[in-house]
């Protein structure tokens, strides 16, 4: 409450006294300001920590992850021919490469309308893809004798109505309906000028378009479309593959990007450069490699110079930092140092310190990096650079490789030992496939890695056991439902026409069982089916769990989350699995547990935070008070000042009288 003078009386200053006092009682509340303004310096410190930790976590996963450590750079002579772009697992080497045809979609135009707006008809249109074989493409853009088998992507249907019977209307329905073909009303100039153009935006051969229309016999004519019989639409660009040669290799795919060709390498074409290869040359990328080992270093100085500027104290100013004498942070910089200054056990590298690659501590608590030191590791133990910085594993089995671990698994060499080999489900037929699927017995049940799907083969007959062979693995491998999944199936028959179906999956999961009325004559029979083996087996002597063609190691075992790949070979004893976690890899999860729910910096701001909420309250508690000392001071001194002036008023009074009674006693 505010003070105030009484304003009459002895003259008593009422106001100077109580403020004084006052003065003196404030001194907890001063010194409990003080201590909060200290605790939420210490609060701000702490969070400027954990800003600085995440960022240092992200120059950490540069060097965490053994990919970043193998990037390598791809360099194309004549960069208008093809793109590219590097990952890990390439290998460095020059390639010839020569681009003879770009990937294209297929294209369509209507024959012409006087007027865009007319009403053309109403109906449905369906859409099917596939590829066109056989027959002549003639000059009017319209196939003679030629079969169309579709991809197994299914059919699409747009439907035409009163609101979009004209062709413009046409248009907007079909880029609307979202199926993949993008249509266009263009005006070619002619008497009757305007025309539906019809892309597809998938490239490739088998992106070729069959249009079925039911309806108005108008609309039937102007958008029926049959690669293998009437065509109302012309046809402006074929749909076709990209092909190019690698070395002189002939490789063929539905787009123009290519990942799978050049390990490593992912190659984007542009243009067309037959007769004339361009060269590629894939090299290792050690100018990011040596940038990402100057990042780390740079981030370890910071974030530790951070931390000591923080814990300091200022022997000019005799004060500390916001955290001078805090154990906690002291407690960090001890256990970076630690691990920094450490060495890598577990692995098969040479490579144990940071030294090893340039990397030294200094007197000063900071890291340099020697580059030419550096330089030369990459030049002559490049392979060993992962095991220096990532979690990486190493297998003396060519058949068995590391796959990832988790925080759990310690460093060490872990013996693998198999029982069980994982397999693939399959199913073979009895007999020689038919050919002739007319008649409705076209209808095939699916049932792949335990999802099952309704397929239809053609409507009709095959040329050839290998023609309804890839049809039917295209149709399989097409369909959504197992393309979603990530199921294939690969299909061979023998020379006797015998049909083999093997699922690529691995394990007690994969299966591919053939059911519907095509099933019979496809299999020649009822058919054999077997299904997958899981792979069993054990690392570091105890029972792993598996998927597909992965074991993982057991919880409570030191390789608990170990993964490995066992590919092929034998059952018994498979070697052993040396690993390591390397120093990036190892303040990675450092950082992490600083940052953790119950992390050191979370323990300590939630101690911060409850202290805080404690000075509150004191705060709360201790302005009552004071109000009432205050109050009560006030009330004294008024109470005082009033009696004073109240014997003033007695004093004045007597005075006068005295002097009253002198006077007429000397008269």
């Amino acid at each position: 409450m505010g003070l105030s003078s009484a304003g009459i009386g002895s003259g008593l200053d009422v106001t100077g006294i109580v403020s004084q006092l006052m003065s003196i009682e404030q001194r907890p509340l001063t010194a409990l300001t003080t201590k909060q303004s200290d605790y939420k310096a210490k609060l701000s410190a702490f969070g400027s920590i954990q800003s600085g930790i995440a960022s240092f976590q992200s120059t950490l996963k540069k060097l965490s992850d053994p990919k970043n450590l193998q990037t390598i750079k791809a360099t194309v002579a004549d960069t208008n021919v093809l793109g590219t772009s590097g990952g890990a697992g390439a290998v460095p080497g020059d390639y010839s490469i020569e681009v003879t045809k770009l990937a294209q979609s297929q294209k369509l135009a209507s024959a012409g309308q006087l007027n865009a707006q007319a009403v053309v008809g109403t109906g449905t249109l369906t859409f099917d893809f596939g590829t066109i074989s056989g027959g002549t493409l003639g000059t009017d853009g319209k196939y003679s004798g030629s079969a169309f088998t579709s991809n197994g992507a299914g059919s699409k249907q747009v439907t035409i109505d009163s609101s979009n019977n004209t062709l413009n209307g046409i248009r907007d329905a079909i880029n609307s309906a979202s199926i993949g073909v993008t249509a266009s009303v263009i005006n070619d100039g002619g008497a009757t000028p305007y025309r539906l153009a019809l892309s597809n935006s998938q490239t490739g051969e088998a992106s070729s378009m069959k249009i079925s229309v039911s309806g108005d016999a108008a609309l039937g004519n102007l958008l029926n479309h049959d690669p293998a019989g009437s065509q109302a639409l012309t046809q402006t660009v074929a749909a076709q593959n990209a092909a190019l040669k690698v070395d002189g290799l002939d490789i063929s795919k539905p787009s123009n990007t290519f990942s799978d060709v050049v390990p490593g390498v992912t190659l984007t074409l542009k243009k067309t450069n037959a007769g004339s290869p361009t060269n590629l040359s894939v090299t290792r990328d050690t100018n990011a490699v040596k940038a990402n080992v100057q990042e780390f270093v740079d981030g370890y100085n910071k974030l530790t110079g951070s931390l000591k500027s923080l814990t300091s104290y200022d022997m000019t100013s005799k004060k500390g930092a916001a955290l001078y004498g805090d154990s906690s942070v002291r407690n960090m910089l001890g256990q970076l140092r630690g691990l920094v200054t450490g060495t890598i056990t577990g692995g098969a590298s040479s490579l144990t310190r940071l030294s090893d690659a340039g990397v030294s501590y200094q007197a000063d608590g900071t890291l340099k990096l020697d580059a030419t030191k550096l330089q030369t590791v990459i030049d002559t133990q490049f392979d060993q650079l992962p095991g220096l910085f990532a979690a990486s594993g190493t297998s003396t089995d060519s058949q068995v490789s590391y796959v990832g671990s988790t925080a759990k698994t310690q460093s060490g060499s872990y013996a693998v030992s198999i029982s069980q080999l994982a397999t693939q489900g399959s199913q073979t037929g009895s007999g020689a496939a038919n050919l002739d699927y007319s008649g409705g017995n076209n209808a095939l049940q699916v049932s792949l890695d335990g999802l099952s799907a309704n397929i239809n083969l053609r409507d009709g007959s095959y040329a050839s056991t290998s023609e309804l062979v890839s049809d039917l693995q295209t149709r399989i491998n097409g369909n959504s439902t197992f393309t979603q999944a990530g199921s294939a199936v690969s299909i061979s028959a023998d020379a006797s026409g015998v049909l083999s179906m093997l699922s690529n999956r691995f394990g007690s999961n994969s299966s591919i069982t053939l059911g519907g009325t095509a099933a019979s004559l496809l299999l020649g029979g009822a058919g054999n089916t077997t299904t997958g083996l899981a792979l069993t087996g054990q690392i570091n002597g105890a029972a792993a769990t598996s998927l597909g063609q992965t074991l993982t190691g057991a919880s409570g075992n030191a390789a608990e989350g170990l993964k490995v790949s066992v590919s092929n070979g034998s059952t018994g004893s498979r070697g052993n699995v040396q690993y390591s976690q390397g120093f990036a890899y190892q303040l990675d999860q450092l950082a992490s547990s600083f940052l953790g729910e119950n992390g050191m910096i979370s323990m300590r701001t939630d101690g911060i935070n409850s202290a805080l909420k404690r000075l509150d309250s004191d705060r709360l508690n201790l302005e009552a008070k004071l109000g009432r000392i205050q109050k009560q001071y006030q009330d004294q001194f008024t109470k005082l000042d009033t009696t004073m002036s109240s014997m003033n008023s007695t004093s004045s009074y007597l005075t006068g009288q005295l002097t009253a009674l002198a006077n007429n006693t000397t008269n």
